[in-house]
């Protein structure tokens, strides 16, 4: 799940849990909303920690080697 799903989760849930005035028999639509805004929100927290773990910034890789050449004339 990317960070674009997670946040439509979250958008879908929070309508559902927040606007939506609808009544559903066997089906309570406050708690899809909610349980739909956690998934997104777990989704998002899971999918920015796994992006972090292959950025580039503020890591340094231990096996580099400088090379140096120097060429008389």
């Amino acid at each position: 799940m990317g960070i674009g799903v997670s946040v439509f989760l979250l958008a879908v849930g929070a309508i559902l849990a927040f606007a939506v005035d609808v009544t559903v028999s066997g089906l309570n639509l406050n708690t899809v909303g909610v349980i739909l805004m956690i998934v997104g929100a777990l989704g998002l927290l899971i999918s920015a920690l796994f992006l972090s773990s292959f950025s580039a910034y503020g890591t340094r890789r231990a096996d580099r080697e400088t090379v140096v050449r120097e060429e008389r004339f």
